[in-house]
């Protein structure tokens, strides 16, 4: 396993532990399958998120997806995209084409991870006419996670059942740079029991935006402290999203306040059966 300066310090044996018990449990199990997909888990999920990983697992195997899981993997690059550290940004880059053949549909749980590589890899490797093809096709093959459901392989509903009332966070990277708005509530709709209420202004950025938040924190904390206060008019007891990186920025505020309403990544809903 490799680790890179962008990772947040967890114990290095705690990966090692829970890769290497998620790359045999998925080789164990013997199930008739309807397609072979490539999982990538994003930084914030696998550091800090780890049952949210599992439950994009449980979902992706209800719906009869053969899963590849790389223990290899690492960063996608974006963190470093962001700051303007483009040597690492390749470095990290070519380390995903290499850990990722493309020979089948890549999924991921974040929006801004597979926008970062769908959209900015072919620019990134533009000038090199060995990586630029590999590129282009892992370009055409990642998928966001609620995307792939519906629009890849029509998957809509997988019977679960979640007795709350919710709003949805669109995320600034799944909304305006990958484009899905209605796949995530298509999904959310299909859940027994559930009931979705939308929030005021709810396209506006929570204030995360990557290094924004670490950057501008003054204003970071107005613009969550906003997206907060219209998810609670809402009435809702859980702010959904498919962005574990929103949700950090938002579920701080929360505890910070001590606020009586929660966050969850829209896999953990999904998996509820």
């Amino acid at each position: 396993m490799t680790f890179i300066n962008y990772a947040l310090p967890v114990p290095k044996s705690y990966y090692t532990h829970y890769f290497t018990i998620l790359t045999f449990i998925l080789l164990l199990r013997s199930k008739t399958y309807t397609m072979t997909i490539d999982l990538f888990i994003p930084c914030f999920i696998d550091q800090l998120f780890p049952d949210t990983a599992w439950n994009v697992v449980k979902i992706l195997e209800k719906a009869e997806m053969n899963i590849r899981y790389n223990p290899n993997q690492t960063c996608c690059g974006q963190p470093a995209y962001n700051s303007g550290d483009i040597k690492n940004t390749l470095k990290l880059a070519k380390k995903f084409l290499k850990d990722h053949p493309g020979d089948v549909p890549i999924v991921v749980p974040s929006a801004s991870c597979a926008g970062f590589v769908k959209k900015h890899y072919p620019e990134l490797f533009s000038d090199d006419d060995n990586l630029k093809e590999k590129a282009l096709n892992i370009s055409r093959n990642i998928f966001e996670l609620t995307d792939f459901l519906i629009n890849k392989i029509g998957f809509t509903s997988f019977g679960a059942t979640f007795n709350h009332k919710i709003t949805y966070h669109d995320a600034c990277s799944a909304l305006r740079e990958y484009g899905i708005k209605k796949e995530p509530r298509i999904l959310l709709n299909n859940v027994e029991g559930l009931e979705l209420v939308e929030m005021k202004e709810n396209e506006t950025c929570c204030g995360f935006g990557g290094t924004f938040m670490v950057k501008f924190p003054p204003i970071s904390t107005a613009m969550v402290e906003q997206k907060v206060k219209n998810a609670m008019e809402t009435g809702a007891e859980y702010i959904i999203s498919t962005e574990a990186s929103c949700l950090i920025n938002i579920n701080s505020y929360i505890k910070k306040q001590n606020l009586p309403v929660k966050t969850l990544h829209i896999a953990d809903v999904l998996s509820s059966f």
